[in-house]
Protein backbone atom coordinates (compact mmCIF):
# COMPACT_ATOMS: atom_id res chain seq x y z
CA UNK A 1 0.00 0.00 0.00
CA UNK A 2 2.85 2.51 1.19
CA UNK A 3 6.58 2.63 1.43
CA UNK A 4 7.96 0.33 4.24
CA UNK A 5 9.03 3.84 6.31
CA UNK A 6 5.36 5.28 5.73
CA UNK A 7 4.04 1.53 6.72
CA UNK A 8 5.85 1.46 10.09
CA UNK A 9 4.75 5.12 10.89
CA UNK A 10 0.86 4.26 10.35
CA UNK A 11 1.45 1.30 12.59
CA UNK A 12 3.53 2.51 15.30
CA UNK A 13 1.51 6.09 15.12
CA UNK A 14 -2.10 4.31 14.72
CA UNK A 15 -2.65 6.52 11.93
CA UNK A 16 -6.11 5.92 10.81
CA UNK A 17 -5.82 5.28 6.45
CA UNK A 18 -9.00 6.70 4.70
CA UNK A 19 -10.39 6.19 1.60
CA UNK A 20 -12.86 8.73 0.06
CA UNK A 21 -16.50 7.56 1.11
CA UNK A 22 -15.37 6.94 4.79
CA UNK A 23 -13.09 10.61 4.77
CA UNK A 24 -16.38 12.21 5.46
CA UNK A 25 -17.66 10.46 8.49
CA UNK A 26 -14.08 9.78 10.15
CA UNK A 27 -13.74 13.78 10.06
CA UNK A 28 -16.90 14.80 11.04
CA UNK A 29 -16.62 12.30 14.50
CA UNK A 30 -12.66 13.75 14.88
CA UNK A 31 -12.80 17.39 15.06
CA UNK A 32 -9.60 18.71 13.74
CA UNK A 33 -7.93 16.34 11.46
CA UNK A 34 -5.28 16.78 9.22
CA UNK A 35 -5.07 14.55 6.29
CA UNK A 36 -2.04 13.45 4.35
CA UNK A 37 -2.47 13.33 0.74
CA UNK A 38 1.27 11.39 -0.28
CA UNK A 39 1.47 11.41 -3.63
CA UNK A 40 3.81 9.06 -5.13
CA UNK A 41 7.05 8.05 -2.68
CA UNK A 42 8.73 6.14 -5.73
CA UNK A 43 8.95 9.69 -6.99
CA UNK A 44 8.79 12.09 -4.71
CA UNK A 45 10.93 12.35 -2.25
CA UNK A 46 9.20 15.25 0.13
CA UNK A 47 6.94 12.09 1.12
CA UNK A 48 8.98 10.13 3.65
CA UNK A 49 9.55 14.10 5.06
CA UNK A 50 5.57 14.57 5.63
CA UNK A 51 5.43 11.00 6.93
CA UNK A 52 8.00 11.68 9.46
CA UNK A 53 6.89 15.09 10.22
CA UNK A 54 3.49 14.28 10.90
CA UNK A 55 3.31 12.76 13.89
CA UNK A 56 5.45 15.26 15.38
CA UNK A 57 3.35 18.34 14.22
CA UNK A 58 0.24 15.97 16.29
CA UNK A 59 2.47 16.03 19.41
CA UNK A 60 3.14 20.03 19.28
CA UNK A 61 -0.20 20.65 19.03
CA UNK A 62 -1.38 18.37 21.83
CA UNK A 63 -3.69 16.45 20.59
CA UNK A 64 -5.60 18.79 19.14
CA UNK A 65 -5.22 17.59 15.82
CA UNK A 66 -6.17 13.76 14.49
CA UNK A 67 -4.33 12.24 12.02
CA UNK A 68 -5.25 10.78 9.20
CA UNK A 69 -3.34 9.16 5.71
CA UNK A 70 -5.28 9.12 2.06
CA UNK A 71 -5.77 5.97 0.83
CA UNK A 72 -3.26 5.70 -2.34
CA UNK A 73 -5.98 4.84 -4.64
CA UNK A 74 -8.17 7.90 -3.99
CA UNK A 75 -5.94 10.69 -3.80
CA UNK A 76 -6.03 11.97 -7.47
CA UNK A 77 -9.95 12.46 -6.18
CA UNK A 78 -9.06 14.09 -3.10
CA UNK A 79 -6.88 16.32 -4.50
CA UNK A 80 -9.78 17.60 -7.25
CA UNK A 81 -12.09 17.90 -3.66
CA UNK A 82 -9.79 19.65 -1.65
CA UNK A 83 -7.78 21.66 -4.46
CA UNK A 84 -4.35 21.54 -4.11
CA UNK A 85 -2.11 21.33 -6.90
CA UNK A 86 1.05 19.67 -5.33
CA UNK A 87 2.08 16.35 -3.24
CA UNK A 88 2.50 15.56 -0.38
CA UNK A 89 -0.32 17.72 1.14
CA UNK A 90 -1.47 18.11 4.39
CA UNK A 91 -5.18 19.10 4.50
CA UNK A 92 -6.88 20.27 7.53
CA UNK A 93 -10.30 19.78 8.25
CA UNK A 94 -12.92 20.24 11.17
CA UNK A 95 -16.10 18.50 11.62
CA UNK A 96 -15.33 17.45 7.73
CA UNK A 97 -15.20 21.19 6.91
CA UNK A 98 -12.17 22.18 4.61
CA UNK A 99 -9.94 24.47 6.50
CA UNK A 100 -6.90 24.92 4.28
CA UNK A 101 -3.94 22.73 2.86
CA UNK A 102 0.08 22.91 3.19
CA UNK A 103 1.55 21.41 0.38
CA UNK A 104 4.87 20.06 0.44
CA UNK A 105 7.39 19.91 3.32
CA UNK A 106 8.28 23.52 4.88
CA UNK A 107 11.04 24.59 7.98
CA UNK A 108 9.25 23.49 11.28
CA UNK A 109 8.61 26.99 12.36
CA UNK A 110 6.65 27.75 9.22
CA UNK A 111 4.46 24.61 9.67
CA UNK A 112 3.40 25.65 13.62
CA UNK A 113 2.65 29.34 12.16
CA UNK A 114 0.88 28.20 9.17
CA UNK A 115 -0.99 25.11 11.11
CA UNK A 116 -2.26 27.98 13.88
CA UNK A 117 -3.60 30.27 11.47
CA UNK A 118 -5.11 27.17 9.30
CA UNK A 119 -7.27 26.23 12.72
CA UNK A 120 -7.92 29.60 13.53
CA UNK A 121 -9.88 29.97 10.40
CA UNK A 122 -13.61 29.18 9.84
CA UNK A 123 -14.77 26.44 8.04
CA UNK A 124 -14.67 27.08 4.06
CA UNK A 125 -14.87 25.72 0.69
CA UNK A 126 -11.53 25.14 -0.96
CA UNK A 127 -9.79 27.68 -2.82
CA UNK A 128 -10.38 27.32 -6.72
CA UNK A 129 -8.26 26.73 -9.01
CA UNK A 130 -5.96 29.36 -11.07
CA UNK A 131 -4.22 28.71 -13.98
CA UNK A 132 -0.49 30.60 -14.52
CA UNK A 133 -1.82 32.95 -16.83
CA UNK A 134 0.38 33.68 -19.98
CA UNK A 135 1.36 35.76 -22.33
CA UNK A 136 -0.65 35.94 -25.37
CA UNK A 137 1.75 39.21 -27.00
CA UNK A 138 5.14 39.30 -27.88
CA UNK A 139 7.00 36.50 -28.86
CA UNK A 140 4.07 34.16 -29.37
CA UNK A 141 3.87 33.59 -32.80
CA UNK A 142 7.64 33.41 -32.97
CA UNK A 143 9.08 30.46 -34.43
CA UNK A 144 12.45 28.48 -32.84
Amino acid sequence: MFSPLMDGIVEREAITVVDEAGLDAFAQSHGDVVLMVSGDYKRLGEVHDVAVILPELVKAFEGRLTPAIAAPEDERALQARFRFTAFPSLVFLREGAYLGVISRVLDWTDYLREISEILARTPSSPPSFEFPRTDSGAGADAVH
